[in-house]
């Protein structure tokens, strides 16, 4: 297995969460071992997809540097991690990327419309070799050795249409495409109404999320997964660990995770070597790993 980049230059337009802007944005094939690495146009600013460029995991994965910063990152990056991708240049004109439909399944069309293209080195990953948790309360995410990549996740909302769930998988592409890529973000009307008078969520639109009010989802299509506030939570995590900069194997579970837990996770598994090793992959990897990004 090689490493992985795109067959040519993708182009795409969306609205902003934040800013209600549109929004242009590239991605572009990079040579081996360059990561993915993030361009603001408007700043002639670049930043590097890795844990030490994050500035902000309040309300999404920002990524920043030199007084530039790139919000909204995790479902583009969700997307590039299930395509198998490790070099990749995103260039895009504003301070976050298009929300889309909320989910990363116009990413996954794009990928899948323009192909990708094997580079001339060997794809790395990341075993991990101890369990590494973080805490904040009885909040948490971990990960821990494993023969495969396996994801476990469990929310619980005091609210109606969400309640307690709880979802799992082993991971491959095909089934991130049909399970996760397709879960939308999800937000509370009043949220919405309060961030909004901040200058907030000024694009945000029942075309890009899933709202609730204080009894019910207000979108007149419900949802796609029975269980969709879940899935997404793990479409967030499998972006946010894309940070660790290469494939990884192992268990990742977590009992109502974010942003900033799944930040801290990163950074404690970077902290010690005894944490992981990593492996260059070649004829002889497992045929389950080669199988997951086929």
């Amino acid at each position: 297995m090689k490493q992985l980049t795109t067959k040519k230059e993708i182009k795409g337009v969306g609205i902003g969460l934040h800013k209600g802007e549109p929004i242009r944005f590239s991605m572009q094939p990079l040579d081996a071992n360059s990561g993915i690495v993030f361009y603001r146009t408007d700043t002639n600013t670049y930043i590097e997809a890795i844990p030490e460029n994050i500035v902000d995991t309040r309300m999404a994965t920002v990524i920043g540097k030199n007084g530039s910063s790139i919000s909204t990152i995790e479902h583009m990056l969700s997307a590039i991690y299930a395509f198998g991708i490790d070099n990749l240049l995103i260039k895009i004109d504003a301070s976050e990327v298009p929300v889309m439909d909320g989910s990363s399944t116009s990413f996954c069309m794009m990928f899948n419309e323009t192909g990708l293209q094997e580079l001339s080195r060997n794809k790395k990953v990341m075993v991990i070799t101890k369990e590494v948790e973080v805490q904040d309360g009885d909040k948490f995410v971990k990960i821990a050795p494993h023969h495969t990549l396996h994801y476990h996740f469990q929310i619980k909302f005091n609210h109606p249409a969400i309640g307690f769930q709880e979802y799992g998988f082993d991971f491959n592409k095909q089934k991130y495409i049909d399970e996760i890529s397709r879960a939308r973000t999800f937000g509370f009307l009043k949220d919405v109404q309060m961030l909004r008078s901040q200058n907030l969520a000024l694009g945000a639109s029942l075309e890009n999320a899933i709202v609730l009010d204080n009894n019910k989802i207000i979108n007149n299509e419900g949802l796609r997964y029975n269980n969709e506030f879940v899935r997404h939570k793990i479409l967030d995590a499998i972006g946010d660990l894309k940070l660790l900069g290469m494939p990884y194997i192992g268990a990742y579970s977590s009992f109502a995770g974010s942003h900033h837990l799944n930040h801290l996770l990163t950074k404690e598994i970077l902290k010690e070597s005894d944490n992981y090793r990593i492996e260059e992959v070649d004829e002889s990897y497992t045929e389950n790993f080669v199988k997951a990004y086929a």
